[in-house]
């Protein structure tokens, strides 16, 4: 045991570093740079690496760029489903990488996958569906442990937006302890648009709020079911809210606002998966 100032609390505790639960990891507190090998400078490259196959996370753009060039690059951005970030040049500058001319393309180390490829293998294998869309989750560090705990409840895929969305990088991988890696992401152009495309695969579409009269407990999850779960400051957007097939909530004791949105879907989740564990226990 060893006695340890704190300089936060202003006082003592003490640290057994021989004890194995002592040693615990600590989040990045600013967004790690990208690695080099996972850069593409200069708009040929990007375009290049596009036309052989390669999934990008996003292309980085100086917000100056001539409109000629910035139509290319949208013009990349629809055909590749990639999103956009339009930067100012210190962005650029802090990647050290030369040559890029005003474009950046950061390799996904994700593979993503057509949602209505996810949907077909899922149903052929004789599966229930079950996915989970993200709308306005920006926090990597919610991301990634959204996927964590997504991954060991069975959901078989997330749906996120190519735009209104944390980056799934480094950080959002290393929190999720790998699990973003593993779990098939789908992303998509237009969540209005994949809600349309569930619900003509026959996938009931349910939406997560605060003011919600049903309860969680009371929806039928162990049906083809699709989970949105909204950012913690705006919630699911109106619009998305409208075409789902209805909202519900967790049920809460004392007059807290809201749980913390990964922590809300641990608990979602869970609950499908307990409705579908009592199935195939019968």
């Amino acid at each position: 045991m060893k006695l340890v100032r704190s300089l936060l609390l202003g006082g003592f505790f003490f640290v057994d570093h021989s004890c194995y639960f002592c040693k615990v990891k600590t989040f990045r507190q600013s967004p790690a740079r990208p690695k080099k090998s996972l850069l593409l400078a200069g708009l040929p490259s990007v375009a290049q690496a596009l036309a052989a196959g390669k999934q990008l996370e996003r292309i980085y753009v100086q917000q100056t760029m001539p409109g000629a060039i910035m139509q290319q690059i949208q013009q990349l951005s629809i055909q590749y489903q990639v999103p956009v970030n339009k930067v100012p040049p210190a962005k650029l500058q802090s990647f050290h990488i030369e040559g890029h001319e005003g474009v950046i393309g950061l390799i996904s180390k994700i593979h993503y996958v057509p949602l209505q490829d996810m949907i077909s293998f899922v149903v052929e294998k004789g599966d229930v569906p079950l996915f989970l869309i993200l709308d306005g989750i920006t926090d990597v560090r919610n991301i990634g442990a959204i996927a964590r705990t997504a991954y060991c409840c069975g959901v078989q895929a997330i749906i996120i937006p190519d735009k209104g969305v944390g980056a799934l990088n480094e950080d959002a991988i290393f929190t999720s302890a790998g699990a973003l890696e593993k779990i098939t992401v789908c992303r998509v152009n237009s969540l209005m648009k994949a809600v349309d495309d569930l619900h003509l695969n026959g996938i009931a579409v349910y939406a997560s709020e605060m003011k919600a009269t049903e309860m969680v407990q009371q929806l039928r999850l162990t049906e083809p079911t699709a989970i949105v779960m909204g950012g913690e400051e705006k919630g699911v957007l109106p619009a998305l809210m409208k075409i789902c097939d209805g909202n519900f909530r967790i049920p809460m004791t004392g007059d807290f606002e809201s749980l913390n949105v990964s922590v809300a879907t641990g608990m979602i989740l869970y609950e499908a998966m307990q409705q579908r564990l009592r199935i195939q226990s019968k």
